[in-house]
């Protein structure tokens, strides 16, 4: 249990990529919930907003019930991370502030660790993934606000409701272009043709990332293959040098035993007699 525990404590210690993933996506949700709650908007803008939260309520959710289930101690994880749940509740506004809890914790482990890009660099697979994510979401959440409160209530334009802004964000970023909705302001054309350069560049990393990941399994399974036996063969030396330490104090403990011996033997032996 107490190995349990220790390992579920470093667990919780360790600067992971998702976890600045997630400190970013609690930033933006504060600040929907703020713009919610104190922005002077319309009807379908609140709604747009809504729809934006509500689906990071379900990235954090299902990073809660993945840590969850990959938890070797549940009961000490939720007890760490219970208002991460709570906080991940849509529809409930006065919860959502306690993401600031989320933000301060990963604060103090970035300022707990000496340094925040070497286990960045170290876990490269998951600090792309994370980082994907988070741009997904940052590219879907300002394309879909912005071209909504540029394009709304324009003569002759067709974009009017938060599922058509948000329909048309994921069709530019995907470079699909069906063509149902689109801009038609000089403004709106300036941020398509944006969200179609980040969309690019967006798939574009993910492609180099799933070849990565397809294209060089050899390559890394031979590298931890290596690491691996690097690792026993440390293990293996660790133990002679134990062994050797141990074998060294036996002798040195017979050798002070027989010296005590000697010594006993000649403080004992009587002195000749003289004729």
């Amino acid at each position: 249990m107490l190995d349990k525990k220790t390992s579920a404590l470093k667990s919780i210690n360790v600067l992971h990529p998702f976890q600045l993933a997630m400190m970013v996506l609690s930033f933006v949700s504060v600040a929907l919930v703020l713009a919610i709650a104190f922005g002077e908007f319309d009807k379908e803008t609140q709604r747009l907003l809504l729809f934006i939260d509500t689906g990071i309520c379900i990235i954090f959710l299902s990073q809660f019930f993945w840590g969850l289930a990959k938890s070797r101690d549940r009961k000490y994880f939720l007890r760490h991370h219970w208002i991460d749940f709570v906080a991940s509740i849509p529809a409930i506004e006065a919860l959502r502030i306690a993401r600031v809890f989320q933000i301060l914790r990963v604060i103090r482990l970035i300022s707990m660790s000496r340094s925040v890009l070497l286990p960045l660099l170290k876990q490269r697979r998951q600090t792309t993934l994370a980082s994907l994510l988070v741009a997904m979401v940052l590219i879907l959440t300002l394309s879909s606000v912005v071209i909504l409160l540029v394009e709304s209530g324009t003569p002759g334009a067709n974009i009017h409701t938060a599922e058509q802004a948000l329909w048309w964000a994921l069709v530019t970023i995907s470079t699909v272009g069906y063509g149902d909705y689109f801009p038609t302001t000089t403004l709106g054309h300036v941020i398509g043709a944006l969200v179609i350069v980040s969309g690019v560049s967006f798939f574009g990393v993910i492609s180099g990332y799933m070849a990565s990941v397809f294209i060089t399994p050899e390559d890394n399974e031979r590298h931890e293959a290596h690491q691996e036996n690097i690792k026993s063969d440390l293990d293996r030396a660790l133990l002679r040098m134990e062994e050797n330490q141990q074998k060294m104090e036996q002798n040195q403990a017979q050798m002070l035993n027989e010296i005590a011996s000697l010594r006993q033997a000649l403080l004992t032996k009587e002195p000749p007699k003289n004729n």
